[in-house]
C-alpha cells in the first residue's frame, strides 16, 4: 500500500539522483535529461495526478540540484510538460517509436530553452553537443516506457 502510494515521488526521486551520479566526461555527454522523460511519461499516463505544477516544483528542484539559476530548468520543464499536457489524449494513440520521436523534439525543446535562458543570464555559448542528450531520450524513451508501464500496472495506479 505504502510503495504505491508513493510509486510517482520514487521514480521523480530516482530520476533526481539519476540526473546528479557522477559520471565519466567522455559519457556524460550523452546523459538523457531523466526528469524529463519520467515526468512525460506519468503526464502522458496519469495526467490528473502529474502536470504543470509537479512539473514546475521538480525543476525547481533540479535547478537547486544542478546549481543553475533559480527557475530556469522549471520554466523549460513546464513549458514541455504543458505541450504533453495539452495533447496527452492524442500522443497516447500513437506507438511507441512515434511517441520517442515527439519526445525527442519536447527534448530538444527543453534544452534549447534552458540554453536560451542560461545565454541571457550568463552569455554561454551554443555548442552541438548540448543536443546529444536528445538523441540519448529518443533511445532511451521506449525502455523507460514499457519499464514504467509494467511498475504502473502491477501497482495498478490510476
Amino acid at each position: 500500500m505504502r510503495l504505491r502510494t508513493y510509486s510517482i515521488a520514487l521514480s521523480i526521486l530516482a530520476a533526481l539522483v539519476l540526473q546528479i551520479v557522477p559520471m565519466p566526461a567522455n559519457f556524460d555527454l550523452y546523459r538523457p535529461d531523466w526528469v524529463m522523460l519520467i515526468l512525460s511519461y506519468w503526464v502522458l499516463a496519469l495526467p490528473n495526478r502529474v502536470n504543470v505544477g509537479v512539473a514546475f516544483i521538480v525543476g525547481l528542484m533540479l535547478d537547486i540540484l544542478l546549481g543553475t539559476t533559480l527557475g530556469v530548468h522549471s520554466f523549460a520543464m513546464c513549458l514541455c510538460i504543458y505541450v504533453l499536457a495539452a495533447n496527452y489524449q492524442r500522443l497516447r494513440n500513437y506507438s511507441v517509436w512515434q511517441q520517442s520521436v515527439i519526445i525527442g523534439v519536447l527534448n530538444a525543446l527543453y534544452n534549447l530553452v534552458v540554453f536560451w535562458l542560461q545565454h541571457l543570464i550568463t552569455d554561454i555559448l551554443f555548442l552541438f553537443t548540448y543536443l546529444w542528450p536528445v538523441a540519448s531520450a529518443v533511445v532511451m524513451w521506449p525502455w523507460l516506457f514499457w519499464l514504467l508501464r509494467k511498475i504502473r500496472r502491477q501497482l495498478r495506479l490510476n
